[in-house]
């Protein structure tokens, strides 16, 4: 028996309302710009809309002109989806409870989840959307995920309960120590102020 190795999302297909709907909220509020647009192949009455979140993937959406928007909660039941988080800048998040407050967007208001900040809020259809911004930056040649799989065995080893910003910059000083030489025999911290 082998995996199906998967190697990053290619898309994420959303059924939406009417398409100017689609294109005011992708587009209008997330700033994804809309790029490419034919019919969905496999039910004729759709149309396929493409928008690009910014990393090379798509966010692609179905639309009807027939259907209108409904503001109600998505599902949550087993087996659907929650929420989708979108990456933002630390710039971007700063901004986003007064650029939500100017269009009448209710929200969580920031949140602090240790390793990132989030704010929520749903989209017309009722599907609840996250801004997700780092509060880090992983060393070069890896990734986040990389720094939150060391952060997280930092964390389990000292028993704490959840990510903190001590097990990412320790975890990070650990990566950078195995993966970057040096020619000190000793890295170990140090204090050269208390020789003077």
């Amino acid at each position: 028996m082998r995996k199906l190795q998967s190697q990053g999302v290619h898309h994420i297909t959303l059924v939406g309302a009417d398409r100017q709907t689609s294109i005011d909220f992708w587009e209008g509020v997330l700033g994804m710009p809309f790029v490419f647009e034919q019919p969905n192949l496999d039910k004729a009455s759709e149309s396929h809309l493409y928008f690009d979140p910014g990393d090379g993937r798509l966010i692609t959406i179905f639309t009807d002109d027939s259907r209108k928007p409904d503001p109600e909660r998505t599902p949550t039941d087993i087996g659907c989806v929650h929420h989708i988080a979108f990456s933002v800048s630390q710039a971007t998040f700063r901004q986003a409870v007064e650029r939500l407050d100017e269009r009448g967007i209710k929200h969580s208001g920031p949140k602090d989840r240790g390793f990132m900040d989030s704010i929520y809020f749903k989209d017309p259809l009722g599907m609840l959307i996250e801004l997700a911004s780092y509060r880090f930056e992983p060393p070069f040649g890896h990734s986040h995920g990389d720094v939150m799989l060391e952060a997280h065995k930092i964390r389990v080893a000292r028993g704490d309960y959840n990510i903190a910003e001590i097990h990412l910059a320790d975890a990070i000083e650990a990566m950078t120590a195995r993966n970057r030489g040096s020619l000190s025999a000793d890295r170990s911290p140090k204090n050269p102020y208390s020789r003077t």
